[in-house]
């Protein structure tokens, strides 16, 4: 997965798995830009401060990198907005929350396809990703929140599931442009979650355990490389197995 010479955006790079997107994808040769609403506006270091709700913002971001590379070979949707409610279950949770989450991210989700996809087209090339999740796929299995405080969000469904048929659209539409559209479903990641949750995942999932980021990046760094120039509107889902059973 040779990736020299290629500009590669990260979107929420500055979160668990868009690090290790942004750090597998700098090995394999790309230049590799974080974007993110926590970063500074610094090319030179490869980061640049990114709302991915804000129209003006994202348009902003794609025009300067057009005008300092002259082009952008890949973007990765990754950013994680949401709510501080977030997680609350559906019998509980305000109207006005559900509107405000499906805005940021679904939204926000498409506002880049629109424009970064644009500039593809203009180039005749490219490659997109949308982070979407297992989620999207299957209904969760509530059990495995049993003996802890999380929850799971109701908007997540409607969010991913609709990336997901979003990435089918966008793959069908600007394939006779040579940019490939593609989505990645991971299972669950582990970041320290509490020890029940952990315990009821791992016994649900074939190999027994759950993610980690450096099990999703090299799916990243390949999609972005020449060597999947034949995929498009493609779901990779990467969960252990949970999706299986």
């Amino acid at each position: 997965m040779d990736l020299k010479g290629k500009i590669i955006v990260v979107t929420g790079g500055l979160g668990l798995l868009g690090k290790a997107y942004v750090a597998h994808l700098t090995e394999k040769g790309a230049t590799a830009i974080c974007a993110d609403i926590n970063c500074k506006d610094d090319l030179a270091a490869n980061q640049l401060y990114l709302d991915i709700t804000n129209e003006k913002g994202v348009k902003d971001v794609v025009a300067k990198l057009v005008e300092t590379y002259g082009k952008i070979d890949g973007w990765i949707n990754n950013a994680y907005p949401r709510t501080a409610d977030w997680g609350k279950w559906i019998d509980e949770l305000p109207f006005e929350s559900w509107r405000k989450n499906i805005d940021m991210h679904l939204n926000g989700y498409f506002l880049c396809c629109q424009n970064v996809l644009e500039q593809m087209k203009k180039q005749q090339s490219g490659s997109f990703i949308n982070m979407a999740s297992i989620y999207g796929i299957v209904g969760p299995d509530f059990t495995v929140y049993e003996g802890t405080q999380m929850g799971n969000a109701v908007g997540y469904a409607a969010i991913k599931g609709g990336l997901i048929n979003l990435t089918r659209y966008l793959a069908s539409y600007y394939g006779k442009f040579n940019v490939r559209v593609n989505c990645i479903s991971p299972g669950g990641i582990f970041d320290n979650q509490p020890e029940p949750f952990l315990s009821n995942y791992n016994k649900k999932v074939p190999l027994k355990r759950m993610g980690t980021p450096a099990d999703i990046a090299p799916s990243v760094s390949f999609l972005m490389s020449d060597e999947a120039a034949y995929i498009t509107g493609h779901n990779l889902v990467i969960d252990g197995g949970w999706t299986a059973i």
